[in-house]
C-alpha cells in the first residue's frame, strides 16, 4: 500500500547505539556516514513528487559512478566516499510510511548516531518546486516518511534535507485560500516542465550534502537556505 503525508502508521520504536566522541555536530564522529532518500518503491512512482528523496539518492550515486541496488536492512543500497568519508546511500523499499523501520535498521547495521552520523531527504509539499531546506532537528509535521523516522529512532534530532515539490501558486490564489494539492498530485507523473525544475534542485541536493560532509550542517544551512531566502525577498521587491 502506498502512503502519502496525508495518512500516518505508527513507527516501531527502537533507538539506535551512538558512538562515541565529542558533543560539537561541527565534526564528524565516525567514518562512516548514512544518507536516505524516503519514497515508494515501483516503476508507476519513480518520476512521482512523492519520490523526490530517491531521485536525490540516484542522483548522487550516478555522480559517484555507484548503483543503488544491494538489498540491506529493508533498503536499497550503494557504498561510495564523499568528503573522506564512507557514505551509504539508500532507498528503503518499505513504501513511505514505514520509511522509519529501514532507517532504524541502517543505523543498528551500521551503529550510526543519528544526531551525527545520519542524512534524510525527502520531499517537502509546504515548499515551493525549485527550493530546499536543511534542518538539524525539529518536528516532522504533516510528512509520514519523516513522521515514521521520528518515531523508529525515537527522536527528532536527525539532520533532515527537504525538496521542495509544491507548485508555484500565483498570488490571487494565495489571497482567495488556494491550497497546494495532496495526496493526488504527489503520487501523479510529473510535467516534464517540472521535472526540468526538479533535476536542477537534485544537482543542488548532491552539493548540499557534499558540504554538509566538508565542512558541517550548519556551513551548509547558512550557504543554502540563505540563498532560498535571498530568493524569496527579491521576488517580493
Amino acid at each position: 500500500m502506498v502512503e502519502t503525508n496525508e495518512t500516518s502508521h505508527p513507527g516501531k520504536h527502537a533507538k539506535s547505539a551512538g558512538n562515541d566522541g565529542p558533543e560539537s555536530r561541527t565534526g564528524p564522529s565516525s567514518d562512516l556516514f548514512l544518507v536516505v532518500g524516503l519514497g515508494n518503491p515501483g516503476l508507476e512512482y519513480l518520476w512521482t513528487p512523492h519520490n523526490a528523496g530517491f531521485m536525490a539518492i540516484d542522483r548522487i550515486a550516478e555522480q559517484e559512478g555507484v548503483v543503488v541496488q544491494n538489498r540491506r536492512c529493508r533498503a536499497l543500497t550503494a557504498t561510495c566516499r564523499l568528503a573522506g568519508r564512507k557514505v551509504v546511500l539508500a532507498k528503503p523499499e518499505t513504501y513511505m510510511n514505514l520509511s522509519g523501520a529501514a532507517v532504524a535498521a541502517l543505523v543498528r547495521e551500521f551503529e550510526a548516531d543519528p544526531a551525527r552520523d545520519l542524512l534524510v531527504i525527502y520531499d517537502e509539499l509546504d515548499l515551493a518546486l525549485g527550493k530546499l531546506k536543511i534542518r538539524e532537528r525539529g518536528s516532522p509535521a504533516g510528512h509520514n516518511g519523516a513522521r515514521s523516522v521520528t518515531a523508529a529512532l525515537g527522536t527528532q534530532e536527525w539532520l533532515r534535507l527537504r525538496i521542495g515539490v509544491g507548485p508555484r501558486l500565483p498570488p490571487e490564489a494565495i489571497a482567495a485560500g488556494g491550497r497546494r494539492q495532496g495526496r493526488d498530485y504527489l503520487l501523479s507523473p510529473m510535467h516534464k516542465a517540472d521535472l526540468a525544475v526538479l533535476d536542477r534542485v537534485l544537482n543542488r541536493a548532491a552539493t548540499a550534502v557534499r558540504l554538509i560532509l566538508e565542512a558541517g550542517p550548519a556551513v551548509a544551512m547558512n550557504e543554502f537556505n540563505r540563498k532560498d531566502n535571498e530568493e524569496d525577498a527579491g521576488n517580493r521587491e
